[in-house]
């Protein structure tokens, strides 16, 4: 495997990706919230995430990344760097839910770590839910190394 910049040609399969990665959490989102605010909250559920990650590939071409082995790319990182702070985030990411692969989140998550420590930024930060939707991908960051946390709730109230 390996990673390298994400580049014109790869944005499609990427979003395809992470579209496809996000279903459950759309679903969770969508049982949660109630049909009303959830399609008031998400206009375009099924292309959201695929337009976000394009975005961030085009804005940040250097901040997203793809890992590849022969084949299909299996997967996508993308992150951003505050320099005045010294910290990285990781933003989106997945790995082709289709393909069934273990270790490749975790090859992601060590090169973007290692490429932060280069640059000698202080931390590394990434958010995630506290969902049940969201519980593989709380447990790949801590086996990553992200091991303290500040927790977060949303509320909502329809008017």
């Amino acid at each position: 495997m390996k990673l390298r910049p994400c580049q014109p040609e790869d944005v499609p399969r990427i979003m395809d990706i992470g579209q496809r990665a996000w279903a459950p959490i759309r679903a969770m989102q969508k049982k949660e919230l109630g049909d009303a605010l959830y399609a008031h909250l998400n206009p375009n559920p099924e292309t959201e995430k695929g337009r976000q990650i394009a975005e961030h590939a085009q804005n940040y071409p250097q901040w997203t990344w793809v890992c590849e082995r022969e084949g299909p790319l299996l997967g996508f990182i993308t992150f951003f760097i505050d320099r005045d702070k010294r910290v990285g985030e990781i933003l989106n990411n997945a790995v082709d839910p289709e393909l069934g692969l273990k270790g490749v989140g975790q090859f992601m998550y060590r090169g973007v770590l290692n490429y932060f420590r280069e640059k000698e930024l202080f931390c590394a930060k990434v958010q995630t839910g506290l969902d049940e939707a969201h519980a593989p991908a709380r447990r790949a960051y801590e086996r990553a190394g992200f091991t303290q946390q500040l927790h977060d709730v949303t509320y909502f109230c329809e008017l």
